[in-house]
């Protein structure tokens, strides 16, 4: 398969290895927060913790994802990009702003929804986390407009950091639930104070882009954004609701946290490949633009393998990293693990269709699975538990993922090759097989997860899915000549 070699593709690959390196500090941060959380709240009050978090996040990314996009499309192709940030910048304050007004009205109702009336007051605590929140992550995207993917990679590695010291300092000081939402909120300041520093949207002021120019992009990118969010998070609500098991929320979000890093990905690679893709379109090299989203899409299915290794070890990482009352989330990891690469090939596709100028497509391809997954949920949860929620949220993930594939093929004539499935399948097969057959524990899992690793760069090399064109790409990559991202002057910030 020939690689796109442009200066434009390598900083998109240097960029989303910078990002990468950020969310895998994340990766490890989250994993020593929710290790000590569980077992400083336990099962129960982490259940409560995970679920007022679950309801924060998803209205906080479903806010950010209104503009998300839009904002890294917008400023990668306009000349005045700074009259276009701050019209973003203002417009995402002030959904926010609305956001957790709406939170704090509707906290008393969730509350009895889901059978706990303190969790009226923390979500209503949490709520101040929103505005903070949201606009500090436009600031993101205006850094990936711009093409200043290192900068990005700053704050989200600073915003992991901040999180497990302040988590750890007042869940530590007894504050319970509580010290972990006021921690979440603290993390925002944090990151907006960075944001800040690097570059500087106006926050008042008349906005410099037409309404429905805005909103054509803008609303189908927001249907999308909280269809996705609420399909992905909508089995641990229910999970919650119908459960007859107080601790079954905490498995389920347990298991939701180990099976972060196909999202991961999805987070890292997006943005710089919608940048890209978009200026590769504008400039008319239509060529250079589908080979790149060729790979993107390559290259979530070569995660398939290691999603094998996952489930075959599910748990045993979750004896490792949550202790033995957790036990009962491993079989919910082996399922979710495939979930959330199905997932972020919907993300990748869904970029892809973005850049392309079909942002309304998104929302029409991925809106049905909320309901289709409402339903489920309803009819497998009361009957087959967490375990019924999980088959469900799997299924229609890969349902999803073939439907934006297919779109993404009748769009733009692109497709990953058959012969890609065919080998990243066959690989993954082998590594859930060999993961599953070796059974340790303790250090000896890490041994066991480097071995087999090894075996699937092993096997996709033989079967010619890895060439050596793909380890020349990865080599410049590293070079000192490598293209690095415009830098931002002090007139532009």
């Amino acid at each position: 398969m020939t690689l796109p070699t442009t200066n434009q593709v390598r900083q998109t690959a240097t960029g989303t290895l910078q990002v990468f390196a950020a969310e895998a500090l994340g990766l490890a941060t989250g994993l020593l927060t929710a290790a000590f959380l569980t077992r400083q709240l336990g099962p129960e009050l982490y259940g409560l913790f995970t679920v007022a978090a679950t309801i924060v996040v998803w209205i906080e990314v479903s806010t950010i994802l209104v503009l998300s996009r839009t904002t890294v499309k917008f400023v990668a192709e306009a000349t005045d990009w700074k009259a276009v940030a701050s019209t973003l910048a203002r417009a995402q304050l002030l959904l926010g702003l609305g956001s957790a007004a709406l939170l704090v009205v509707v906290a008393p109702a969730l509350a009895a929804w889901l059978k706990s009336a303190e969790l009226s007051i923390y979500l209503r605590l949490f709520a101040l986390d929103i505005p903070i929140f949201t606009l500090a992550h436009i600031h993101r995207s205006i850094l990936a407009g711009r093409g200043a993917f290192g900068r990005r990679a700053i704050l989200t590695a600073g915003r992991w950091l901040s999180r497990m010291v302040l988590i750890f300092l007042l869940v530590g000081l007894g504050l319970s639930v509580t010290g972990a939402i006021l921690a979440s909120i603290g993390t925002s300041v944090v990151e907006l104070i960075v944001a800040r520093v690097f570059v500087r949207p106006a926050l008042l002021g008349r906005s410099a882009l037409p309404i429905r120019h805005l909103g054509g992009y803008a609303l189908p990118l927001f249907f999308c954004a909280v269809g996705m969010h609420l399909f992905n998070r909508l089995d641990l609500l229910v999970v919650k609701a119908l459960s007859g098991a107080p601790e079954a929320a905490g498995f389920y979000g347990a298991a939701q946290n180990l099976t972060i890093v196909p999202g991961l990905f999805a987070a890292s690679f997006s943005p710089p490949l919608l940048a890209t893709m978009t200026q590769l379109l504008g400039q008319g090299q239509d060529k250079t633009a589908r080979a790149m989203a060729r790979q993107a899409m390559r290259l979530v299915l070569c995660l398939l393998p290691f999603a094998g290794v996952a489930a075959g070890a599910a748990s045993e990482i979750v004896g490792l990293i949550y202790g033995r009352p957790f036990l009962p989330t491993g079989p919910l990891v082996a399922l979710l693990i495939f979930s959330a690469l199905a997932l972020t090939m919907i993300s990748v596709t869904t970029t892809i269709l973005t850049a392309a100028g079909r942002p309304g497509l998104t929302f029409a391809l991925t809106g049905p699975l909320v309901p289709l997954a409402l339903g489920a949920h309803l009819l497998l949860v009361p009957r087959f538990g967490p375990p019924g929620a999980a088959a469900a949220t799997t299924a229609l993930a890969w349902l999803g993922a073939g439907t934006t594939t297919l779109a993404v093929y009748r769009q733009c004539a692109i497709t990953p090759a058959p012969a890609t499935i065919l080998r990243t399948t066959l690989t993954a097969l082998i590594a859930y097989f060999l993961s599953s057959a070796w059974h340790t524990s303790g250090a000896w899992l890490v041994v066991k997860l480097a071995g087999i690793t090894a075996v699937i760069l092993t096997c996709l090399f033989l079967l010619g899915e890895l060439t050596g064109q793909d380890l020349a790409f990865a080599r410049s990559l590293l070079r000192r000549e490598q293209v690095r991202p415009p830098a931002l002057s002090e007139q532009e910030l």
